[in-house]
Formats: structure tokens, sequence, C-alpha cells
């Protein structure tokens, strides 16, 4: 039986020394064949250059690259269905350029996932902060009976009980988000209404779930994630803020008939902690696990 072939689609906007990182991290991994469809927004930070240098090394590395330069900032929606319009794969996984890899084994333990349950249409690993002690970033997301979204775990250590056990989710994030490539055809493209940022993986996440498939959490895959730096680059005249504001709105509005009869947690439970950063020039090497 081949080895199915992943197509990994990443977005850049500025911030080279994460996507090197990140890039670096894809490199190290031992899973082949992969094949990375890049897709830039616009950097004027030299990282178009470096994308270009960056494509022979990955080749000499056994990895496959596309490559495509937007003239400017596109949004996110609409960055990565371009780089949808790129994938070969048999499967495909959105990755933010601010994480790296922790889990060397992440994608043959995601690929048995999706055959030992041919129901899943998308999983997510759980994310870390970059830092010591490497507490959970993210192990999943809820979304209210009013629309509010959360992150579990966040804060939490990294071996957590709650946060160890696989579990179906209501949506996911996009920073580490894979799917069978067939989901994606049928799911199509996101929903560019959700241009520049935010909502539009939450969005698929449900438009996956509505083709009767399920948004699996897998806690045995961990990656590290750099915080809010890929959604940090926003068009002018819209911050993160308020893109979260008018997106959340239009998520409400395009799925209240959904999740306002799930079993998500109420509004009070949810409290979104602002935790420390490090920057990045103080974080070293990152240790891998099997």
């Amino acid at each position: 039986m081949s080895t199915p072939k992943v197509s990994i689609v990443i977005l850049t906007l500025n911030k080279w020394e994460y996507t090197r990182r990140c890039l670096n991290s894809l490199i190290s991994q031992p899973y082949r064949p992969i094949e990375l469809n890049l897709v830039d927004n616009g950097s004027t930070d030299g990282t178009v250059d470096k994308l270009k240098e960056f494509e022979s090394e990955a080749r000499a590395h056994g990895i496959e690259v596309s490559l495509r330069f937007n003239g400017e900032n596109v949004g996110a929606a609409t960055g990565r269905n371009h780089g949808l319009e790129m994938v070969s794969g048999e499967f495909v996984c959105f990755l933010d350029n601010d994480v790296v890899v922790r889990t060397l084994s992440w994608l043959p333990r995601m690929l048995g996932e999706f055959n030992a349950h041919p129901e899943v249409g998308a999983i997510c690993p759980k994310l870390l902060f970059p830092f010591e002690p490497f507490n959970i970033q993210y192990a999943g997301l809820v979304i209210s009976p009013n629309g509010r979204a959360d992150y579990l775990g966040r804060g939490k250590p990294l071996s957590a009980p709650a946060f160890s056990v696989r579990r179906e989710l209501q949506a996911t994030i996009s920073a580490c988000m894979i799917m069978p490539a067939d989901v994606v055809r049928e799911v199509g493209p996101l929903d560019e209404d959700f241009n520049p940022v935010q909502f539009e993986d939450i969005d698929y996440s449900y438009r996956i779930r509505e083709l009767g498939k399920t948004v699996v959490y897998l806690p045995e895959v961990e990656m590290y994630h750099f915080e809010n730096v890929t959604t940090s680059n926003i068009r002018p005249g819209m911050g993160l803020k308020r893109a979260t504001i008018v997106n959340g709105l239009k998520f409400k509005k395009k799925w209240r008939h959904v999740f306002s009869k799930e079993d998500g947690p109420d509004d009070a439970d949810m409290n979104w902690e602002e935790l420390p950063k490090v920057p990045l020039s103080e974080i070293g090497e990152l240790q891998t696990v099997p």
C-alpha cells in the first residue's frame, strides 16, 4: 500500500524568523511524501526571497514545494484558498507559519486516526506554548449556546488528564488542522466573507460537520504555537479585536441554528486569560518527541 501524500498549506506575511522555524521543523520530521503549498500575502521583510531560496533546500530533503506570491494581503480565507488550488495530496493540512513540530510522528498518528475512524473529517492536535513549562495553549474549541468561542485547556499543564483524552469537538482553529482531500473537495473553499481573518476556520469546521463528519482533538500529537503571530498581520483599519467582533457576528448569524442547540458551555464559564509571552529571541531549541 502506498503512503499517502500530505499537502500542507501555509500562509506567510512577514515574520520570516517564525516561518523559518516552522519550515525547519517540517524538514526535520521524517514523514514523506509531503508537499508544501506556500502562499505569501504581500510580505515586505524579505520573506519572498527567503521562500524562493527555501524551495531548493526543501527539494533536497525530498519535499515538494509550490509557491504563490500575492502582491497584497488578500486575507486568510482567500490566501488559504489559493493554497488549496495547488494541493495534490490525499490529505490537506492547514498550518500556521508560527507552528513548530514537537511530535515527530504527528502525520502517521493523524493519518492512523482517519484510517481507524472513517467518519472523522478533521483532526487538530494539542498546541503548547513554546516556552517552559510548555503549558497547553489549545486543546480544542468550544462554542457556547450564544455563539461565544473559547479554547479548552488554555494555561493548563501539558499532561493535565482532562486534556489528554481524544474528544469530538464542535469546531477547531486552523493553526494545525488536517483533513482528507475528498472532504475538502466536498466542503469547497473557505468562505471569503470572513476575510481578513477570524472565524473562517470555525465556519469550515461546521461545514465539515454538516456533511455528517466529525472534528476530533488528538492529544497524543503535540505542536508548539507562537500565539497571535500569524493573526497579528491584519489589514490597515481592521485590528484583530475588530475582526473578531465583526466576523463573530457573521458566524453567529450563519450557524446559530446549530450551536444554540448544542451542549456548549455557558458564557459565564468562559474566561480568556492573557498569559505571559516570551520573545522569540529568548526561545532556544525546542525539544521534539517521537
